[in-house]
């Protein structure tokens, strides 16, 4: 059956029923007319599967920014195939990504799943990504259709912009995407823009995306960001996401009848639901899943996560410390040494096969050379166990009859959205991993009313869910903590009863104090030829839901660093964290390299960049303010942010800050001349430059070109990477855009004349030409 004959087979309640999801990452299916059950699953990073905890193990590749950080379109494809892979193989249709919203500050919490503050280079890596899934079979949904650059007030605040910024920032990646790759769907997000909530701008979505761009997937809808009914059928949003309930279904049906909405509109999002599922292989025959793909944990997967991590980590200085000599000793210090971030947090977040610490991989190439020394605290809040064993989640009716109970890797799982939603109680236990009796804090994570039973002590605690927000009792769950004496093979166990989102059992050390920490880390920084301090962010500071309040590093890390640095022979910081951070102790160390959150081989992709063994050529996409204050800020006054920097956002509005976006120096060093331009009807066409690697290793370069055109902001206006082996030459053309090239003045109007510079970053301009004047 075709889509128009399947379309006039089905009555009113049959076409909207299909518009709204059966389940938290699915959508009905419709027998009478072969269409059978979209799966969806969040995906950024990783295909997490419908289980928003504890869910299908699957490959968590590193973030989006470090990914980015390679400026390599080739990759970008290499990647949307992996994740095509990794959906086939859970059988799910359609990948809830990329995120590509800009990065406006950072100080945005969820700037970790979005690749950078450009619009041209988020455009073009994102368009490769969605060419790789979709080449494959598998839906990408680039989100969130537009404006949603923070997290504070996310469902409800209005983005106040004009529309020369709208058009020439925020909206210009979603065209590239939708121009250059045609999407299957994009993701409406939950802010309103304007003042109207972006699932129902019809000026944005009827006018811009489905119009102007000439758009024909779906629309969908984020989780629960529908507002209205007949307002957001009207206003172009195809699926509201997600179900069963929400805004429509009942009240669709109604609004039809009563004259609100057409049936043709209905019919309209029904086409483009039936094309997705065509697209997609769950119409119009049933699809056939590949077998026999590689396994997360596969030898190809982790050379391609190796590969993907260390080759886009950004060597911000070095003053000759790196790559390390593997015959030095080496001391390891920090918290994130030993449990090193891989992901997010949020949805982007899932269940990884594993996670190789920086402690193991380092290890595991330098051996006996390397001492590891735990760091200071990382975290305010505490996090999931890392000490129990043998841990097991049961769920009971209101009776206490057991309804399913599961062998758990961590002691944390969703009662939302998973296995255990309904539960009238959930119970998490676990045996303490100890060699001899120790004092350990234990408690509880998540709201609801709780009971403990840790050895032979018991306790009784009540967490209140107070607002009903998904994102605080998903994401910043409350804790509560005792002390207990515990002995080996102990067990802790603790029950929730009227549980909201997340449960989960807490297990670890005490706290020491941070002056014998730092005394202990100087002590083993004096004994050896190199100090490595990893130092970071975690989930707190990198998720969705939230965003931060400062840029500096968490706890007493900063201290760390510096005491450390006092006392070393030569000192490298490793920075495991996605978004810019503040470094007061930047010149006291020798070497800095930005290790973003390497996903699931993060030790083994952040020794290969220390070593050498692949060259950290990333750069970055990031501007680096130099203080809190230089970041713009991202709290909505009276319900409303204003963009009133404009189109003056990171490197478009900075002058002197701590690193500059396109910043990154790699391991060896770079000559350019004969720099040349070309143009077409005014505009820069290519620009061509011969670069020479002066070094004595090989190594790879980004050629980067910008226009900083007569009374407006500078701009990328395209980039080339070339490898090159030392002491030879590279010709290189650089293609330049056209998209970039052009200001919104009542409409798109081109901009002639300004500077073009050829750059390592705008830090680091090697060539100044004159643009072509029209």
């Amino acid at each position: 059956m075709d889509i128009e004959s399947a379309i006039a087979s089905l009555d009113l309640p049959a076409k909207v029923r299909l518009l709204t999801g059966s389940a938290l990452f699915a959508l009905h299916d419709e027998p009478r007319i072969g269409l059978a059950s979209l799966k969806m699953s969040d995906g950024p990073t990783g295909v997490r599967g419908a289980e928003l905890r504890g869910g299908t193990i699957a490959c968590v590749l590193p973030n989006a920014t470090l990914l980015a950080q390679h400026w390599d379109t080739d990759l970008a494809r290499e990647v949307g195939e992996v994740l095509a892979d990794e959906a086939a193989a859970q059988q799910v249709h359609v990948v809830l990504g990329p995120t590509i919203n800009l990065h406006r500050t950072p100080l945005g919490g969820r700037l970790f799943e979005a690749y950078s503050e450009d619009p041209l280079l988020t455009g073009v890596l994102a368009a490769a990504y969605v060419r790789g899934l979709q080449d494959k079979g598998i839906a990408a949904t680039p989100k969130h259709y537009v404006a949603n650059e923070s997290e504070t007030e996310r469902r409800t605040a209005s983005m106040v912009l004009d529309e020369k910024t709208l058009r020439e920032l925020y909206l210009l990646p979603f065209e590239i995407v939708v121009e250059d790759s045609s999407p299957w769907a994009v993701m409406a997000a939950y802010n309103n823009v304007n003042g109207v909530p972006a699932t129902e701008h019809t000026e944005l979505v009827e006018g811009v995306l489905k119009g102007e761009w000439g758009f024909d997937g779906l629309v969908m809808s984020d989780w629960f960001a529908t507002k209205s009914t007949a307002a957001s059928a009207n206003g172009g949003l195809d699926l509201a996401m997600p179900g069963p309930g929400g805004p429509w279904e009942d009240k669709l049906v109604a609004a039809v009848e009563a004259g609100e909405v057409s049936e043709p509109v209905v019919d309209d999002h029904l086409r483009r639901l039936l094309l997705l599922a065509s697209r997609t292989g769950a119409f119009g025959g049933e699809r056939s899943w590949p077998t026999g793909l590689p396994a997360p944990d596969s030898e190809l997967r982790r050379e391609q996560l190796r590969r993907f991590a260390a080759g886009g980590m950004v060597v911000l200085k070095n003053s000759g410390a790196l790559p390390l000599d593997a015959s030095s000793r080496v001391a390891l210090i920090g918290r994130h040494a030993l449990d090193t971030v891989a992901q997010g947090g949020g949805s982007a977040g899932l269940r990884p096969p594993h996670v190789i610490s920086i402690a193991d991989g380092l290890t595991s190439q330098l051996g006996p050379n390397v001492s590891v020394v735990d760091g200071v605290e990382v975290r305010l809040r505490y996090a999931a166990p890392k000490i129990l064993e043998n841990v097991r989640a049961t769920t009971y009716d209101a009776a206490g009859e057991v309804l399913a109970s599961r062998e758990m890797e961590i002691a944390e799982l969703a009662a939302y959205g998973g296995w255990a939603q309904g539960a009238a109680s959930i119970e998490v236990s676990g045996e303490v991993v100890l060699d001899e009796p120790a004092t350990l804090l234990v408690g509880v994570r998540g709201f609801g009313d709780w009971t403990l039973q840790a050895g032979t002590e018991a306790h009784a605690t009540r967490l209140d869910w107070a607002d009903g927000i998904v994102e605080e009792a998903l994401l910043k769950p409350p804790h509560w903590t005792t002390e207990v004496l515990l002995s080996p093979g102990d067990r802790v166990t603790a029950r929730v009863r009227e549980a909201s989102a997340l449960v989960g059992l807490i297990a670890q050390p005490v706290p020491r104090p941070p002056a014998d920490v730092i005394g202990a880390a100087v002590r083993a920084a004096r004994e050896a030829d190199v100090a490595v301090v990893v130092v970071g962010l975690t989930d707190e500071q990198e998720t969705e839901g939230f965003d931060k309040t400062t840029l500096a590093l968490p706890g007493e890390q900063d201290a760390l660093v510096a005491a450390v640095a006092a006392a070393a022979k030569r000192t490298v910081v490793v920075v495991n964290a996605a978004t810019p951070v503040l470094m007061p102790w930047l010149a006291q160390v020798d070497a800095v390299l930005w290790a973003g959150l390497p996903g699931q081989e993060a030790g083994d992709a952040v020794a290969a960049a220390l070593l050498g063994h692949v060259e950290p050529a990333g750069r970055l996409v990031t501007t680096f303010p130099r203080t809190d204050a230089e970041a713009l800020p991202l709290v909505p006054v009276d319900g409303e942010l204003k963009y009133d920097e404009g189109t003056a956002i990171g490197h478009r509005g900075a002058s002197d800050p701590l690193f500059w976006f396109g910043h990154g120096l790699g391991y060896t060093t770079w000559e350019y001349d004969a720099a040349s331009l070309s143009t077409v009807d005014g505009l820069v066409d290519a620009v061509s430059v011969r670069v020479t690697n002066t070094g004595d290793r090989p190594g790879r370069e980004v050629v980067q070109v910008y226009l900083r055109p007569d009374g407006e902001p500078v701009r990328l206006i395209g980039w080339a990477v070339v490898d090159v082996p030392a002491g030879e030459s590279a010709q290189v053309e650089v293609t330049c855009s056209a998209r970039v090239q052009r200001v919104w003045f009542d409409g798109w109007q081109p901009v002639h004349g300004g500077e073009v510079l050829v750059a390592r970053g705008l830090g680091d301009v090697r060539a100044t030409l004159q643009a072509g004047r029209g």
